[in-house]
């Protein structure tokens, strides 16, 4: 028996007058998950299309998968040097030493997410939205390899229920979930996602690697900010062979992620090439102007483009269709502001080298101000049109 004549023989048990009519949410998310539905909507206009926003969501994650292989290789990699295992280690064993530190991370963040999701979607008798697929999996890529799981499971938890489902679900939510989760790590537990040590694995995970005492290893920006001295240029900067959030530090990987997301059409160009514009602009803006004393401020533009989470979050956040701009010139603004903002805080906040997850909370707060202004704008412009014709 194939899975579709499998899922139309235990169907009717979910619908309406089934034992198991209570759990048909549950089952249409399943269902849609694996097959395109074969129903239309009944009322409205609406474009009739087989690449639906789980099919959208899909490739996200698909998009999302170099970063987050190589993040599990540059995991263990980072585990190996630090113990001085890195000459004798295997291929294999460092990316599984990465492998087995990160898997359990994604199962809580899908785990607590999508359950929760489940839950109101039982609650109210709705369909089960796809968007937790690709925030179940960005989360566990932006926080620091030593983030607790019980703590990635409470944020996780925060952010579904207070940035998203309290707005109404998938489609309705303001802010970008997979950021306020990073929020909520950042100022509920300082320590875990700012401290030195949680950069590298430091334990030994089933025989594989060996157990670290004292050791700590900040991020290129966390040197510049406390040592007064920005880091040399290196192109481990730009493979990704450095510490920092999982996902997050090569450059390589998360281009790879950004051709699939233009080449498929999902994400808009405009929103992400005005991001590294006006992160580059306002970096060289620091150059020329800044204090000689800030070394964030004195390091090159490329060099802030390339490190912390400056790539990932142009390519697979600022570029939420949800949360960001749908203008096409509020896409331009919208970019180009996150970029100037999150150097702006680098350079200008010693204590949050990053800025990168700031910055876009802040225009996500401003997408909908930005989108009218350009609505009133083009208003304006056909009015004088249609007046000036008469």
């Amino acid at each position: 028996m194939g899975l579709r004549q499998l899922v139309d023989k235990i169907k009717p048990n979910f619908e309406k007058g089934g034992k198991l009519h209570a759990f048909r949410s549950v089952f249409g998310g399943f269902e849609t998950f694996l097959f395109v539905p074969n129903h239309t909507s009944k009322s409205g206009s609406n474009i009739h299309d087989c690449f639906d926003s789980k099919r959208m969501m899909i490739m996200v994650c698909l998009a999302l998968v170099p970063a987050l292989l190589f993040g599990m290789y540059n995991v263990g990699y980072q585990h190996f040097a630090a113990a001085g295992m890195l000459a004798s280690a295997t291929f294999m064993q460092v990316f599984g030493y990465g492998f087995l530190a990160v898997l359990p991370k994604i199962i809580v963040s899908y785990l607590v997410g999508l359950g929760i999701e489940f839950t109101v979607a039982q609650w109210k008798g709705e369909e089960i939205h796809e968007g937790f697929l690709v925030s179940g999996l960005i989360i566990p890529m932006i926080v620091p390899v030593g983030t607790p799981l019980w703590i990635i499971a409470v944020a996780t938890a925060f952010a579904v229920i207070f940035a998203k489902e309290i707005y109404g679900g998938t489609g309705m939510n303001i802010f970008n979930v997979a950021l306020v989760t990073r929020a909520f790590i950042f100022f509920a537990y300082p320590s875990v996602i700012s401290g030195d040590a949680v950069w590298v694995a430091d334990q030994a995970i089933f025989g594989l690697g060996a157990d670290i005492d004292g050791y700590t290893a900040a991020t290129a920006l966390g040197v510049a900010a406390t040592s007064g001295a920005a880091p040399a240029w290196d192109m481990n900067m730009v493979w990704g062979l450095i510490p920092g959030s999982i996902g997050e530090t090569s450059v390589v990987a998360i281009g790879l992620g950004a051709l699939i997301l233009l080449g498929s059409g999902i994400a808009s160009w405009k929103t992400m090439l005005s991001v590294f514009v006006g992160g580059g602009l306002m970096a060289w803006v620091f150059n020329q102007c800044g204090s000689a004393d800030n070394a964030v401020a004195m390091m090159p533009w490329y060099q802030h483009l390339a490190l912390g989470g400056f790539c990932f979050g142009a390519v697979f956040m600022a570029t939420d269709p949800v949360t960001s701009c749908r203008t096409e010139c509020g896409k331009y603004i919208y970019g180009f502001l996150i970029g100037v903002v999150a150097i702006v805080i680098r350079v200008l906040n010693p204590g949050y080298p990053e800025g990168m997850m700031l910055a876009i909370l802040l225009m996500n707060l401003f997408a909908p101000l930005i989108d009218y202004y350009v609505y009133q704008s083009n208003i304006s412009k056909r009015a004088k049109r249609a007046a000036n014709s008469k």
